[in-house]
């Protein structure tokens, strides 16, 4: 396994290299860090590899808002400028500054 650096940062907005989506980052796994099913479930020819970064996205395309599970290798920065419109973006981060969102503090208990 190769010890390497996320490449994008929680906060900031990407999108997918080959479907219409676009999401602000939300959490980062190291590697791949979800079930064998779910990684079966990708088309082969599109399959990427379990050894790099998988970022969590707060997720819209045309037609809805959700949770996307994506590889480093399937995202590119948005560039747009545009905030993203996902419900859930109060509950991590407080407010977009120059093209990125910034993580809410947390009060821990």
């Amino acid at each position: 396994m190769i010890d390497r650096k996320a490449k994008f940062s929680i906060g900031q907005i990407v999108r997918h290299r080959i479907f219409p989506f676009r999401g602000v980052i939300f959490d980062v796994d190291p590697t791949f860090n979800n079930t064998e099913e779910w990684w079966q479930s990708i088309p082969p020819e599109i399959r990427p590899c379990k050894d790099q970064p998988f970022y969590h996205l707060l997720a819209e395309n045309a037609q809805a808002t959700y949770t996307a599970y994506v590889s480093e290798q399937n995202l590119l920065p948005d560039e747009t400028g545009r905030p993203v419109a996902h419900p859930d973006i109060e509950k991590f981060f407080c407010e977009m500054k120059d093209g990125q969102y910034a993580l809410r503090k947390r009060v821990a208990n």
